[in-house]
């Protein structure tokens, strides 16, 4: 997400906070505008399911999510009410947990109404950590992936270990997995990839996903070809990072991605317990 539509979303987020009874509150009517939900009644279903999230949490909806009435100016000058919403930070955050992630604004507000402090930076940094945590997940699954296509090929675990290791020195300019880890000061027993930044994370991934389109489409069988093949991928995305200034095996070491997603998990469940007090 760019810095610039976090910026905003963030303004828009601040501008809709209001003070309902001495409580820190946001109008459900504004969420929806918003979220980008143009129907109400789309919107009040995500509503209902976060008041259901409440309730499972054994927290009393009533004190999180306060049903009002407001008048709002139509095109014509005159005025009508309509039903509305008062909802807490919690209220807030279960209604994000519960909307629609695709949508940019839902998966801002996860993080907005799942942090303390409304501090952008700060939300700005646990939007990166998310985004870091979601790459590392996704690297395992490419890995998992590459492996069983190259299983069904003739390579057994023992290759595939070797043909990653390649792949490594190929992205890394010549430095191995183990030169990597040393350098970057990467425990022994753990993956490599767990103290990458994100954009060399995401360049594994992509080698991978190449490697493994076109071991099917050229339907390639054993260790040598596979592992040619996985270097040549692994040399194209170096190519690309390069002409943009880029050398992985220059970039610092990221914090342990454990930690990272530990802390995210822990700031979800202090939004909760948060909650219950209320």
């Amino acid at each position: 997400m760019k810095k610039e539509l976090i910026a905003e979303l963030f303004s828009q987020f601040e501008n809709a906070v209001y003070d309902y009874k001495g409580i820190e509150c946001w109008s459900a009517r504004e969420l929806q505008q918003i979220f980008s939900y143009t129907d109400w009644r789309n919107f009040l279903k995500v509503i209902i399911k976060a008041e259901d999230a409440c309730s499972n949490a054994g927290e009393k909806i009533p004190d999180h999510f306060v049903e009002l009435n407001k008048m709002v100016e139509l095109g014509s000058g005159s005025k009508r009410e309509i039903e509305d919403i008062a909802l807490t930070r919690y209220a807030c955050y279960l209604i994000a947990q519960n909307g629609d992630s695709s949508k940019p604004a839902v998966a801002f507000a996860q993080t907005y109404f799942a942090v303390q402090t409304r501090k952008q930076e700060i939300i700005e940094q646990r939007l990166l950590d998310i985004a870091r945590v979601s790459a590392r997940e996704k690297l395992t699954k490419s890995e998992k992936k590459l492996s069983g296509v190259l299983f069904e090929r003739g390579v057994d675990q023992s290759g595939f270990a070797i043909i990653k290791s390649k792949g490594d020195q190929a992205l890394f300019g010549g430095f191995s997995t183990g030169d990597m880890k040393r350098k970057l000061g990467v425990p022994a027993a753990r993956p490599l990839a767990d103290f990458l930044p994100t954009l060399t994370i995401k360049a594994k991934d992509f080698a991978n996903e190449l490697t493994s389109h076109n071991v099917i489409e050229k339907d390639l069988h054993g260790e040598a070809s596979i592992s040619k093949e996985h270097i040549d991928n692994n040399l194209a995305v170096r190519k690309i990072l390069k002409e943009r200034g880029v050398h992985p095996e220059k970039l610092p070491p990221a914090e342990d991605v454990k930690k990272v997603a530990k802390r995210i998990t822990g700031e979800g469940k202090k939004i909760n317990k948060k909650g219950k007090k209320k």
